[in-house]
């Protein structure tokens, strides 16, 4: 092949170049959707439930599906309705998601709702005791880690009914989201909390650490950790939180639904796609199950659970 000029050399160049970047991204495509055409039973967690006491009514499902790297399952979750004192029933739903290693969200989920529970004042000030629930919760985890997991830690979002199901308690720390359809609409309940964000960056510098953004990436504390909030991670705790934000409403004829889910459901569905798929199925187990499989479909490698709440007059 003859070049009139250098021009014509870069842009042949710069074509091949293009080419063989698309077939190698293409072949990528391919190896993820023969992964995911080849999920089988045994990655799927799945389940429903309903509530005995609670008006409105409130129904559940969820699905929790392993990731498709090979690595042990980082989410976990909880969802149940669980009697107080003989007398109160109270929904308590939560996804987990961890990092570097399962063990942190493995003891989250085992102590975070007997925290808030056995916190004094839960049922006078339900979101005050939340909180009190989330800042114990870390303090005991990471006085359990071993060495291994020290360097681990795990995102949350919850979910509580009191007062017969009428109130509604969310809160989270890192970027596992709560979604709301009230009156046909997605209501974001959760913030996601990005070390981007102006207020993140500033409580993370307040605390004496920085946030890094190098070329190509993501803002990260300390140049690790693109979460400005998460529990464990005891390497960065002194220059970030887990505290959480929380929503306190009012359950009325105006809410539909709750979506709980994991940052492997929301990296690639957005909060209003998510709520017209739920708004076709009348099933939230179905719903869950229906919300991963299109987040597996998108090629997300990550683990994605989900939890939907659909509260029903009875």
């Amino acid at each position: 092949m003859r070049f009139e000029a250098d021009t014509d050399f870069i842009k042949i160049g710069g074509k091949r170049y293009m080419e063989a970047l698309h077939q190698m991204q293409a072949h990528v495509r391919g190896e993820k959707r023969a992964q995911w055409e080849s999920v089988d039973e045994a990655q799927w967690k799945c389940g429903s439930g309903e509530s005995k006491q609670l008006q409105p009514q409130a129904l559940y499902g969820y699905a929790l599906l392993s990731n498709s790297r090979g690595h042990e399952m980082e989410d976990f979750h909880v969802a149940e309705f669980r009697t107080m004192d003989d007398a109160y029933e109270v929904g308590l739903f939560g996804i987990f998601d961890s990092h570097r290693g399962p063990q942190v969200g493995r003891e989250v989920q085992r102590r975070l709702f007997d925290n808030i529970l056995q916190e004094g004042g839960v049922w006078a000030d339900p979101a005050g005791a939340t909180r009190d629930g989330y800042l114990l919760t870390d303090r005991q985890v990471l006085e359990c880690l071993d060495k291994e997991a020290e360097f681990g830690g795990s995102t949350a979002v919850t979910a509580m009914l009191f007062e017969h199901g009428s109130r509604l308690v969310v809160a989270n720390v890192g970027d596992s989201r709560a979604v709301l359809c009230r009156n046909g609409e997605a209501v974001q309940l959760s913030v996601d909390h990005d070390p981007g964000r102006p207020v993140e960056r500033a409580q993370v510098e307040m605390r004496g650490g920085m946030v890094v953004t190098l070329p190509g990436d993501v803002p990260r504390v300390d140049g690790q950790l693109a979460l400005a909030r998460a529990f464990g991670d005891k390497s960065l705790k002194n220059h970030m939180s887990a505290k959480p934000d929380m929503e306190d409403i009012l359950v009325d004829l105006s809410c539909e639904f709750l979506i709980l889910g994991s940052n492997g459901l929301w990296k690639v569905i957005a909060n209003e796609e998510a709520v017209e798929l739920v708004k076709n199925t009348v099933d939230p187990a179905e719903a869950a199950q229906a919300l991963v499989r299109k987040a597996r479909e998108r090629l997300t490698d990550d683990d994605i659970s989900c939890i939907v709440i659909l509260f029903r007059e009875l």
